[in-house]
This record gives structure tokens, sequence and C-alpha cells, in this order.
């Protein structure tokens, strides 16, 4: 009979400790208004080119510049085609006639023809020649202007023949040249280098990754909300990101929502929310700026401002 008595007493008391401890959990995650993981932009950047790696200076956790070059394929074979290549312009555009030089002798004797018509047509008009002598003049002048005519002419095609086949070579310069660009290996962003696939003196072709970076400045958490709550967020609208900090408590940056889902989708099994009998919940990016303290992966939390 004690024994039912004392029992009856501590069951009480200890299902009061539960209650206060449960309710001290939940007020816990009583302080923030969704919960979610940080993520980054990342890169995955490939080989736009096939051949051996000459060099690809990238190391993970390095920093990388947007527009930094960072690696370069082999470009030998290129070099010589775009050499093949100048030298083919070079005989092309040496095809090329100067219309004025070639001429020149036509045009000189045309000249000496109408000036000697001009003395022969005075004689005339002095009864001190005949008209045969300007006739056959005039008919040596229709002649050469004729020949100078065709001549201009034949210039004139085989120069267009000559810039025809140079501007085809340069053409094919000008996608050498692009494959030249293209085995330099370039970061597409300011990041840090998250993995390294490949190594200097390997074999690559064009679409194999080489590396992933990823912009740790500009990160986002993402996170998710309930159907009630969406109801008072809207795009661009400033919030408080909270990320942990150890034993120092939580770190708290400034944030934008910068991304609001449009479908609703069920609640992640690692994800809690204000609501933990929230079934459908609606997914939000909060971008903001790192100190570097954040990580990719990490778990944080917003409060709604």
């Amino acid at each position: 009979m004690n024994t039912l008595i004392k029992w009856t007493y501590i069951l009480p008391a200890a299902a009061g400790l539960m209650l206060a401890a449960l309710t001290s959990c939940k007020d816990d995650t009583s302080g923030h208004d969704a919960s979610g993981t940080f993520e980054a932009t990342e890169v995955v950047v490939s080989a736009e080119a096939s051949g051996r790696l000459i060099s690809l200076d990238v190391m993970e956790g390095g920093a990388l510049s947007a527009g930094q070059t960072c690696g370069m394929v082999d470009t030998v074979q290129l070099h010589l085609q775009k050499l093949q290549l100048e030298a083919g312009v070079s005989a092309a555009l040496s095809r090329k006639r100067d219309i004025g030089t070639q001429t020149a002798y036509i045009r000189e004797q045309i000249d000496v023809n109408r000036r000697e018509a001009a003395r022969v047509s005075k004689l005339i008009e002095a009864d001190a020649a005949n008209t045969k002598q300007l006739d056959d003049l005039n008919s040596s002048i229709k002649l050469l202007e004729t020949q100078l005519t065709a001549t201009e002419a034949d210039i004139t095609q085989n120069n267009t023949i000559a810039e025809a086949e140079a501007a085809s070579y340069r053409a094919q310069i000008a996608q050498v040249e692009e494959s030249l660009r293209r085995c330099r290996i370039v970061s597409p962003i300011d990041g840090t280098v998250l993995v390294k696939y490949a190594e200097a003196g390997e074999l690559t072709a064009a679409g194999k990754p080489l590396f992933k970076v990823a912009d740790m400045t500009h990160l986002h958490l993402r996170a998710y909300i309930t159907a009630s709550q969406l109801t008072g967020i809207k795009l661009g609208q400033k919030v408080r990101v909270l990320a942990d900090s150890g034993e120092k408590g939580t770190r708290e940056y400034e944030g934008t929502v910068s991304w609001i889902s449009d479908q609703a989708e069920f609640t992640p099994k690692t994800i809690q929310t204000r609501d933990e009998r929230a079934n459908l919940v609606y997914a939000i990016k909060v971008s903001f700026i790192n100190d570097g303290y954040v990580k990719i992966g990490m778990y944080g939390d917003l409060k709604f401002i």
C-alpha cells in the first residue's frame, strides 16, 4: 500500500518535469521563423578543347578571380595551323596587281595618239595632210581604249579573286584564334575552388570537368516556411540570418529575400519549421554577404523583421 502511494506521487512529478523539458526545447526553436541550409552559386568549369593539359594552376580551397587564366591546353598544332593560314593570306595578296602600273603603257600610247591626232587635224585644216592619217589615228585610239578597259576589268577581277581568297584564309585564322582562346582555362566567377577533378599532364576533352568553383561571398540560406508565413513576406524584404558560431552563440547577418517558390512541397525531414505539424511548405532563398565564417552546408535560421 505504501509503495502504491509513493508511485502515485512520483509519476505526476516526473510527467511535470518531462513537460517542462519539452516546453524548454520548443522555446529554444521559437526564436526564429524558419530554418535551412546555406548554399552558394557553384560553377563546374569544364575544358572547351581537347588535348593535353599543359597547366592547371588551381588548388582546392584556393581563391580565383573572374576572368583569371588558371590553366592551358596544348596549342602547338593550332599555332602551326595559324602560321600556315597566314602564309596563305600573303600568297593570295601577292597575286594582286596594281591597275595604274599595269595600264600605264596603254594610257601613254593613248595620249601620244591623241596628240598626234590633234596635230594631223590642224594639218588637214591647212591642206597639209590627208584625212586617212587622222582616221588611222582615231582607230588606233579606240583600239587602245578598248584594250585599256579590258585590261582594267581583268586586273579588277584578278584582285577580287585574290581578296576573296585572302578573306577566306582570314576567316579560318579567326576560327583558329577562337580555338586558341578556348584552350585557355578561365574562372568564370570570383570564388573558391571546392573540388579539383584533373591534374596537369592529363589528356582532356571538350566538356570534361576540371574543377568546381563557388562564390563564397554571396551566399544564400535556403529555408522553408509555412503557408501562413508565406502571406507575410515578399521579394526584396529584409530579414535577419542567424548562423551557428559554436560556443560564441550565433552570428547575425542582414539578408534579403531573393526567391520564393511558387509551388508547395512536403516538409524535408532535415528541416524544422515553426509549425511542426505543417505538411506542405514553401522554399525561399535569402541572400546575404558572407564574412568568411559561414560555410556551405551549415544549418542556419532566419528571423523576419
